[in-house]
Protein backbone atom coordinates (compact mmCIF):
# COMPACT_ATOMS: atom_id res chain seq x y z
CA UNK A 1 0.00 0.00 0.00
CA UNK A 2 2.86 2.37 0.98
CA UNK A 3 4.14 2.11 -2.52
CA UNK A 4 1.44 2.94 -4.05
CA UNK A 5 1.64 6.44 -6.55
CA UNK A 6 -1.04 9.41 -6.02
CA UNK A 7 -4.78 8.76 -7.91
CA UNK A 8 -5.04 11.81 -10.16
CA UNK A 9 -8.48 12.97 -9.80
CA UNK A 10 -9.12 15.46 -12.53
CA UNK A 11 -11.88 18.25 -10.94
CA UNK A 12 -11.26 16.56 -7.56
CA UNK A 13 -12.43 19.47 -6.02
CA UNK A 14 -15.86 19.19 -7.07
CA UNK A 15 -18.90 17.19 -5.68
CA UNK A 16 -18.19 14.33 -7.66
CA UNK A 17 -14.60 14.04 -7.34
CA UNK A 18 -13.82 15.28 -3.84
CA UNK A 19 -16.52 13.06 -2.45
CA UNK A 20 -14.58 10.15 -4.19
CA UNK A 21 -11.49 11.40 -2.40
CA UNK A 22 -12.94 11.08 0.80
CA UNK A 23 -14.26 7.89 0.28
CA UNK A 24 -10.59 6.41 -1.00
CA UNK A 25 -9.47 8.06 2.06
CA UNK A 26 -11.24 6.25 4.46
CA UNK A 27 -11.07 2.74 2.86
CA UNK A 28 -7.35 2.95 2.24
CA UNK A 29 -5.83 5.62 4.37
CA UNK A 30 -1.89 4.55 2.47
CA UNK A 31 -3.34 5.67 -0.87
CA UNK A 32 -1.95 9.11 -1.95
CA UNK A 33 -3.94 11.10 -3.44
CA UNK A 34 -3.64 14.67 -5.67
CA UNK A 35 -6.12 16.81 -6.42
CA UNK A 36 -6.43 18.38 -9.46
CA UNK A 37 -8.21 21.66 -11.02
CA UNK A 38 -8.57 24.72 -12.60
CA UNK A 39 -8.61 26.57 -9.03
CA UNK A 40 -5.61 25.56 -7.34
CA UNK A 41 -7.17 27.03 -3.39
CA UNK A 42 -9.99 25.34 -3.61
CA UNK A 43 -7.99 22.08 -5.20
CA UNK A 44 -5.41 22.67 -1.89
CA UNK A 45 -8.50 22.66 0.40
CA UNK A 46 -9.59 19.67 -0.67
CA UNK A 47 -6.07 18.11 -0.32
CA UNK A 48 -5.64 19.83 3.13
CA UNK A 49 -8.75 18.18 4.26
CA UNK A 50 -7.73 14.99 3.46
CA UNK A 51 -4.19 14.49 4.41
CA UNK A 52 -1.44 12.49 2.27
CA UNK A 53 -2.98 14.32 -0.74
CA UNK A 54 -1.58 17.17 -3.26
CA UNK A 55 -3.11 19.45 -4.88
CA UNK A 56 -2.37 20.80 -8.97
CA UNK A 57 -3.61 22.96 -11.65
CA UNK A 58 -4.43 21.29 -14.96
CA UNK A 59 -5.12 22.67 -18.73
CA UNK A 60 -7.56 20.36 -20.26
CA UNK A 61 -6.96 22.15 -23.22
CA UNK A 62 -3.19 20.01 -23.28
CA UNK A 63 -2.40 16.79 -23.80
CA UNK A 64 0.16 16.79 -20.79
CA UNK A 65 -2.74 18.90 -18.86
CA UNK A 66 -0.24 21.23 -18.04
CA UNK A 67 2.02 19.13 -15.98
CA UNK A 68 5.41 18.87 -15.75
CA UNK A 69 6.61 15.26 -18.09
CA UNK A 70 8.02 13.75 -15.11
CA UNK A 71 4.80 14.03 -13.28
CA UNK A 72 3.35 11.02 -16.13
CA UNK A 73 5.46 8.48 -13.58
CA UNK A 74 4.47 9.65 -10.45
CA UNK A 75 0.76 8.34 -10.88
CA UNK A 76 -1.36 5.21 -9.97
CA UNK A 77 -4.64 6.04 -11.97
CA UNK A 78 -6.30 9.09 -13.59
CA UNK A 79 -9.66 9.67 -12.43
CA UNK A 80 -12.18 12.17 -14.80
CA UNK A 81 -14.74 13.33 -12.15
CA UNK A 82 -15.74 16.10 -15.13
CA UNK A 83 -16.27 15.74 -18.65
CA UNK A 84 -12.55 14.76 -20.53
CA UNK A 85 -13.99 17.22 -23.86
CA UNK A 86 -10.78 16.64 -25.63
CA UNK A 87 -9.69 13.25 -24.07
CA UNK A 88 -6.77 14.94 -23.22
CA UNK A 89 -7.27 13.00 -19.54
CA UNK A 90 -7.07 9.76 -21.35
CA UNK A 91 -4.55 10.25 -23.76
CA UNK A 92 -2.49 11.25 -20.84
CA UNK A 93 -3.57 8.16 -18.87
CA UNK A 94 -3.08 5.96 -21.77
CA UNK A 95 0.44 7.75 -22.77
CA UNK A 96 1.72 6.43 -19.18
CA UNK A 97 0.03 3.13 -18.95
CA UNK A 98 -2.20 4.12 -16.36
CA UNK A 99 -5.53 2.93 -15.36
CA UNK A 100 -8.43 5.76 -16.19
CA UNK A 101 -11.86 5.98 -15.53
CA UNK A 102 -14.62 8.56 -16.54
CA UNK A 103 -18.57 9.83 -15.17
CA UNK A 104 -19.15 11.92 -17.51
CA UNK A 105 -19.11 11.05 -21.39
CA UNK A 106 -23.06 9.82 -21.10
CA UNK A 107 -24.40 6.98 -24.29
CA UNK A 108 -24.69 9.99 -26.81
CA UNK A 109 -20.51 11.12 -26.20
CA UNK A 110 -18.80 7.76 -25.40
CA UNK A 111 -17.88 7.07 -29.26
CA UNK A 112 -14.54 8.48 -29.44
CA UNK A 113 -13.76 7.24 -25.41
CA UNK A 114 -14.41 3.79 -27.10
CA UNK A 115 -12.67 4.37 -30.14
CA UNK A 116 -9.75 5.77 -28.79
CA UNK A 117 -9.61 2.61 -25.83
CA UNK A 118 -9.68 0.33 -28.69
CA UNK A 119 -6.50 2.00 -30.61
CA UNK A 120 -4.65 1.47 -28.09
CA UNK A 121 -5.95 -1.21 -26.33
CA UNK A 122 -2.94 -2.39 -24.72
CA UNK A 123 -2.49 0.90 -23.07
CA UNK A 124 -4.85 1.37 -20.42
CA UNK A 125 -7.29 -0.53 -18.52
CA UNK A 126 -10.66 2.14 -19.23
CA UNK A 127 -13.47 2.28 -17.07
CA UNK A 128 -16.42 4.17 -18.59
CA UNK A 129 -18.58 4.68 -15.72
CA UNK A 130 -20.99 7.59 -17.18
CA UNK A 131 -23.63 5.77 -16.08
CA UNK A 132 -26.39 7.48 -13.67
CA UNK A 133 -24.38 7.92 -10.37
CA UNK A 134 -21.40 6.36 -12.01
CA UNK A 135 -22.62 2.81 -12.07
CA UNK A 136 -24.09 2.52 -8.93
CA UNK A 137 -27.83 1.95 -9.48
CA UNK A 138 -27.18 -0.79 -12.21
CA UNK A 139 -24.96 -2.58 -9.11
CA UNK A 140 -28.56 -2.49 -6.89
CA UNK A 141 -30.36 -3.12 -9.66
CA UNK A 142 -28.27 -6.80 -10.22
CA UNK A 143 -28.27 -7.12 -6.56
CA UNK A 144 -31.53 -7.20 -6.31
CA UNK A 145 -31.87 -9.32 -9.71
CA UNK A 146 -30.13 -12.20 -7.78
CA UNK A 147 -33.39 -13.67 -6.17
CA UNK A 148 -34.51 -14.17 -10.02
CA UNK A 149 -33.73 -17.20 -11.81
CA UNK A 150 -34.22 -15.62 -15.43
CA UNK A 151 -35.28 -11.38 -15.42
CA UNK A 152 -37.52 -10.74 -18.19
CA UNK A 153 -38.41 -6.65 -17.37
CA UNK A 154 -36.23 -3.88 -15.55
CA UNK A 155 -37.42 -0.70 -15.03
CA UNK A 156 -35.70 2.07 -12.93
CA UNK A 157 -37.66 5.39 -12.28
CA UNK A 158 -34.87 8.06 -10.65
CA UNK A 159 -36.34 11.16 -9.13
CA UNK A 160 -33.48 14.02 -9.13
CA UNK A 161 -34.24 16.71 -6.87
CA UNK A 162 -33.97 19.72 -9.08
CA UNK A 163 -31.75 21.42 -6.37
CA UNK A 164 -29.24 18.28 -6.81
CA UNK A 165 -28.28 17.86 -9.96
CA UNK A 166 -24.47 17.89 -8.88
CA UNK A 167 -23.17 21.37 -9.25
CA UNK A 168 -22.02 23.12 -11.97
CA UNK A 169 -20.24 20.48 -13.92
CA UNK A 170 -23.46 18.35 -12.91
CA UNK A 171 -25.98 20.67 -14.70
CA UNK A 172 -23.52 21.30 -17.92
CA UNK A 173 -23.87 17.46 -18.12
CA UNK A 174 -27.30 17.48 -18.32
CA UNK A 175 -27.82 20.31 -19.63
CA UNK A 176 -25.21 19.21 -22.87
CA UNK A 177 -27.12 15.46 -22.65
CA UNK A 178 -30.49 16.98 -23.53
CA UNK A 179 -29.11 19.48 -26.54
CA UNK A 180 -27.58 15.84 -27.77
CA UNK A 181 -30.66 13.79 -27.97
CA UNK A 182 -34.54 14.69 -26.52
CA UNK A 183 -34.96 10.87 -27.43
CA UNK A 184 -34.88 8.17 -24.80
CA UNK A 185 -33.23 4.64 -25.56
CA UNK A 186 -34.95 1.40 -24.36
CA UNK A 187 -35.08 -2.08 -24.77
CA UNK A 188 -38.30 -3.38 -26.26
CA UNK A 189 -37.91 -7.10 -26.89
CA UNK A 190 -34.61 -7.79 -27.29
CA UNK A 191 -34.37 -4.49 -29.96
CA UNK A 192 -32.62 -1.67 -28.24
CA UNK A 193 -34.71 1.17 -29.56
CA UNK A 194 -35.08 4.83 -29.67
CA UNK A 195 -38.37 6.69 -28.63
CA UNK A 196 -39.73 10.11 -28.92
CA UNK A 197 -43.39 11.62 -27.87
CA UNK A 198 -45.22 10.20 -27.04
CA UNK A 199 -42.98 7.15 -26.01
CA UNK A 200 -40.70 9.10 -24.51
CA UNK A 201 -42.77 10.59 -21.89
CA UNK A 202 -43.12 8.46 -18.20
CA UNK A 203 -44.66 9.37 -14.97
CA UNK A 204 -42.21 8.53 -11.91
CA UNK A 205 -43.59 7.60 -8.48
CA UNK A 206 -41.38 9.31 -5.99
CA UNK A 207 -41.18 7.16 -2.33
CA UNK A 208 -44.47 8.86 -0.95
CA UNK A 209 -46.40 8.22 -3.83
CA UNK A 210 -46.41 11.69 -5.33
CA UNK A 211 -46.08 11.37 -9.42
CA UNK A 212 -43.47 13.36 -11.28
CA UNK A 213 -43.83 14.30 -14.94
CA UNK A 214 -40.38 12.00 -16.70
CA UNK A 215 -39.03 10.86 -19.66
CA UNK A 216 -37.13 7.85 -20.64
CA UNK A 217 -33.64 8.81 -21.14
CA UNK A 218 -30.51 8.06 -23.06
CA UNK A 219 -28.41 6.53 -20.52
CA UNK A 220 -25.69 3.48 -20.33
CA UNK A 221 -27.19 1.70 -18.02
CA UNK A 222 -30.22 0.46 -20.14
CA UNK A 223 -27.39 -1.92 -22.41
CA UNK A 224 -25.67 -2.44 -19.03
CA UNK A 225 -29.02 -3.84 -17.52
CA UNK A 226 -30.21 -5.53 -20.71
CA UNK A 227 -26.63 -7.37 -20.98
CA UNK A 228 -25.90 -8.63 -17.53
CA UNK A 229 -29.47 -9.50 -16.78
CA UNK A 230 -30.30 -10.65 -20.63
CA UNK A 231 -34.10 -9.04 -19.69
CA UNK A 232 -35.35 -8.46 -23.46
CA UNK A 233 -37.21 -5.39 -21.57
CA UNK A 234 -35.12 -2.31 -20.08
CA UNK A 235 -36.23 1.51 -19.76
CA UNK A 236 -34.71 4.13 -17.39
CA UNK A 237 -37.04 7.51 -16.57
CA UNK A 238 -36.05 10.09 -14.92
CA UNK A 239 -37.91 12.97 -12.89
CA UNK A 240 -36.17 16.35 -12.08
CA UNK A 241 -38.15 18.07 -9.33
CA UNK A 242 -39.41 17.85 -5.55
CA UNK A 243 -37.68 15.26 -3.90
CA UNK A 244 -39.88 13.39 -0.81
CA UNK A 245 -37.48 14.45 1.83
CA UNK A 246 -37.64 18.18 0.64
CA UNK A 247 -42.04 18.12 0.78
CA UNK A 248 -40.90 16.48 4.10
CA UNK A 249 -38.85 19.95 4.66
CA UNK A 250 -35.59 17.92 5.13
CA UNK A 251 -32.51 18.33 2.68
CA UNK A 252 -32.70 17.06 -1.06
CA UNK A 253 -32.58 13.28 -1.13
CA UNK A 254 -32.12 10.62 -4.34
CA UNK A 255 -34.94 8.43 -4.74
CA UNK A 256 -34.62 5.63 -7.50
CA UNK A 257 -37.17 2.92 -7.76
CA UNK A 258 -35.81 -0.52 -9.13
CA UNK A 259 -38.63 -2.64 -10.83
CA UNK A 260 -37.83 -6.46 -11.80
CA UNK A 261 -40.26 -8.45 -13.50
CA UNK A 262 -39.40 -12.53 -14.12
CA UNK A 263 -39.03 -15.80 -12.13
CA UNK A 264 -37.49 -17.00 -9.68
CA UNK A 265 -35.59 -20.23 -8.33
CA UNK A 266 -38.83 -22.47 -8.71
CA UNK A 267 -39.33 -20.85 -12.06
CA UNK A 268 -43.05 -18.95 -10.41
CA UNK A 269 -43.41 -15.79 -11.02
CA UNK A 270 -41.36 -12.84 -9.24
CA UNK A 271 -41.64 -9.55 -9.01
CA UNK A 272 -40.13 -7.13 -6.72
CA UNK A 273 -40.21 -2.65 -6.44
CA UNK A 274 -37.70 -1.34 -3.95
CA UNK A 275 -36.13 1.69 -3.63
CA UNK A 276 -32.48 2.86 -3.20
CA UNK A 277 -32.78 6.18 -1.45
CA UNK A 278 -29.90 8.49 0.01
CA UNK A 279 -31.02 11.20 1.82
CA UNK A 280 -28.53 13.49 0.95
CA UNK A 281 -28.60 12.98 -2.92
CA UNK A 282 -26.88 12.02 -5.41
CA UNK A 283 -23.55 12.92 -4.57
CA UNK A 284 -22.43 10.12 -2.28
CA UNK A 285 -24.21 7.29 -5.10
CA UNK A 286 -21.78 9.10 -7.27
CA UNK A 287 -18.74 9.14 -5.07
CA UNK A 288 -19.25 5.73 -4.19
CA UNK A 289 -19.22 4.69 -7.98
CA UNK A 290 -16.12 6.52 -8.47
CA UNK A 291 -14.33 5.03 -5.48
CA UNK A 292 -15.73 1.66 -5.96
CA UNK A 293 -13.95 1.77 -9.77
CA UNK A 294 -10.64 3.47 -8.17
CA UNK A 295 -10.34 0.16 -5.96
CA UNK A 296 -10.69 -1.91 -8.12
CA UNK A 297 -8.84 -0.85 -11.38
CA UNK A 298 -5.68 -0.45 -8.88
CA UNK A 299 -6.12 -4.24 -7.47
CA UNK A 300 -7.25 -3.13 -3.91
CA UNK A 301 -9.56 -5.15 -3.75
CA UNK A 302 -8.99 -7.98 -6.00
CA UNK A 303 -6.56 -8.33 -8.64
CA UNK A 304 -5.45 -5.59 -10.73
CA UNK A 305 -7.36 -4.80 -13.88
CA UNK A 306 -5.37 -5.40 -16.93
CA UNK A 307 -5.68 -2.94 -20.18
CA UNK A 308 -8.98 -2.91 -21.71
CA UNK A 309 -12.60 -0.99 -22.04
CA UNK A 310 -15.13 -2.00 -19.21
CA UNK A 311 -18.21 -0.57 -17.64
CA UNK A 312 -19.19 -0.95 -13.86
CA UNK A 313 -21.00 -4.16 -13.85
CA UNK A 314 -18.31 -6.22 -15.27
CA UNK A 315 -15.96 -5.40 -12.90
CA UNK A 316 -17.39 -4.25 -9.46
CA UNK A 317 -19.07 -7.42 -7.29
CA UNK A 318 -23.02 -6.04 -7.12
CA UNK A 319 -23.05 -7.85 -3.18
CA UNK A 320 -19.95 -5.43 -2.16
CA UNK A 321 -21.10 -2.58 -3.71
CA UNK A 322 -24.59 -3.05 -2.00
CA UNK A 323 -22.55 -3.16 1.37
CA UNK A 324 -20.70 -0.15 0.63
CA UNK A 325 -24.37 1.45 0.06
CA UNK A 326 -25.24 0.78 3.40
CA UNK A 327 -22.14 2.17 5.01
CA UNK A 328 -22.49 5.23 3.40
CA UNK A 329 -25.97 5.28 4.53
CA UNK A 330 -28.45 4.38 1.68
CA UNK A 331 -31.36 2.31 1.73
CA UNK A 332 -33.36 0.31 0.19
CA UNK A 333 -36.99 0.64 0.90
CA UNK A 334 -39.94 -1.40 -0.27
CA UNK A 335 -41.93 0.45 -2.90
CA UNK A 336 -45.69 1.27 -0.75
CA UNK A 337 -48.20 -1.24 -1.94
CA UNK A 338 -45.87 -3.85 -3.26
Amino acid sequence: MGKLKPVLILGGSGQAGSGAAVLLRQWHPGLPLTIAGRDIGRARRVADGLGAATAVTIDLRRSDLGLPAEHGHHFSAVVAALWDDRLNGLHYAQDHGLPYLSISSGLVEIAPEVVAGARRANASSILVASHFCAGVVVLAALELAGEFRRVDTVRIGAVLDELDTGGPAGAADLERWSTATTAGTVRRDGVFTWVNDPEVQAEVRAVDGVVLPGRSVAILDVPSLALATGAPNVRFDMAVGESAARRRGDRASIEIRIDLEGTGPTGAPLRTSRYLVHPAGQRPLTALGIALGVERQLGLRGERVPPGIRTPETLLDPAYAAERLAEIGATFVDAPGV
